[in-house]
């Protein structure tokens, strides 16, 4: 566990350091490319001692009985983190290579958070710490969820500063909080395209049927049809 902890501490904390405080420094002293050269090292170095020590971790009891609600209830949520990420692909103001034109409405994904694709992972490690108590489980997917919340946290606030006027107004329309918009009346839920909708699906059906081939144990619905 020790190693998985190390491990897990390393990815984030790497992930940040190099995001946030070390990356303008970083910048100007070997370029942009040199950065995401850097950048994408360490990532791949961290994540891999972050694999390596999860999959080397001994199994532990879990630390609460899983049943066929807790298992239901996880289906369902990493189908709604599915559609998230998937509609997060298209159009998303938070992407690098996105261009800050005229603001847009809150559609879609959009509509329910800024950040679907954060939520996303989000709700991914959310249900394997539900449906997988284990110990080094649930450091790996409190990973994750770290990373992802208060990495878009802290996107918002570096993207106030790169993109004031833009992002100011993309957050008055939008939420952090998913639905927290919808309910003070500054965005509506209507459509969501169908990119989000069937790429969720595919995604959802195809990772939840990955586990019997890569785990050994069926997850989301093959649970109840294999």
């Amino acid at each position: 566990m020790g190693n998985v902890v190390a491990a897990a501490l390393a990815f984030v904390g790497t992930h940040f350091l190099l995001s946030h405080p070390l990356r303008r420094p970083l910048v100007r002293a070997i370029g942009e490319k040199g950065f995401l050269g850097l950048y994408s090292l360490v990532a791949a170095v961290t994540l891999g001692w972050l694999a390596l020590a999860y999959r080397a971790a001994p199994p532990a009891p879990p630390l609460w009985p899983v049943g066929d609600v807790l298992w239901a209830i996880g289906t369902v949520l990493m189908l709604a983190g599915a559609i998230l990420f998937m509609g997060s692909l298209v159009r998303n103001p938070a992407l690098p290579q996105a261009a800050a034109g005229s603001v847009p409405e809150a559609k879609g994904v959009f509509a329910i958070t800024r950040h679907p694709m954060m939520w996303g992972f989000a709700i991914w490690g959310f249900v394997h710490i539900l449906v997988f108590p284990d110990p080094s489980n649930i450091v790996l997917a409190l990973s994750i969820m770290v990373l992802a919340l208060l990495g878009a946290h802290l996107q918002d606030r570096k993207k106030e500063v790169l993109q004031p006027e833009f992002w100011r107004e993309w957050e008055r329309r939008t939420s952090y909080w998913p639905f927290a918009a919808v309910a003070a009346g500054r965005a509506r839920v209507g459509k969501i395209g169908m990119h989000a909708l069937a790429g969720g699906f595919v995604v959802w059906l195809a990772a939840t049927w990955a586990h019997m081939p890569l785990a050994g144990w069926p997850a989301g619905i093959w649970r109840w049809i294999v």
